[in-house]
């Protein structure tokens, strides 16, 4: 799959899941260092919002927009995923007074190469949003196809909505 990153047109490492899919084995680390895989998400509706950046004006404004959604969806859990270190989003959460928001680092990479969502160019990852359900499998999916674009909120939102409604 391709995406648009500096204006120049990128191929991601591989295929991102697409709904109906499990969610891939990765790994990630939480605020504290913690490892956290793919297991630690089951059992509740999760969004991903994933950012290429925290330290750049779109992914700074996809971060804030999910942290201020998150309200209205008590039994979802948000967790945002970016290439960044654990120290540049805790640099950015006390810069934004960000306290609620539950961020993850892919400094490893792990999420991206087995989510297909590396760029390998930047090392980034392609911003999008995924939806899992309790089962971790993906029942909502989005790719922004130019990546200084901003997501389609108000469509990852209202599966939200229509997913907590069952």
């Amino acid at each position: 799959m391709k995406v648009i990153a500096g204006g120049k047109e990128v191929s991601l490492v591989g295929n991102p899941p697409k709904i109906g899919q499990e969610m891939p084995h990765f790994k990630l680390t939480d605020a504290q260092g913690n490892r956290v895989k793919t297991r630690d998400f089951g059992g509740q509706l999760t969004l991903f919002s994933v950012i290429p950046d925290i330290n750049t004006r779109v992914c700074s404004i996809q971060t804030k927009y999910f942290n201020q959604a998150m309200n209205q969806y008590a039994t979802v859990r948000f967790v945002t995923v970016s290439t960044n270190t654990i120290a540049e989003q805790a640099a950015w959460c006390a810069a934004e007074g960000a306290e609620n928001l539950e961020m993850m680092s892919d400094k490893e990479e792990s999420f991206g190469y087995e989510m297909g969502l590396l760029i390998p160019q930047t090392g980034n990852l392609a911003r999008s949003i995924y939806i899992c359900d309790a089962n971790k499998q993906i029942v909502y999916a989005q790719i922004v196809e130019n990546q200084s674009d901003e997501p389609n909120y108000q469509a990852a939102l209202a599966k939200l909505t229509e997913l907590q409604a069952k």
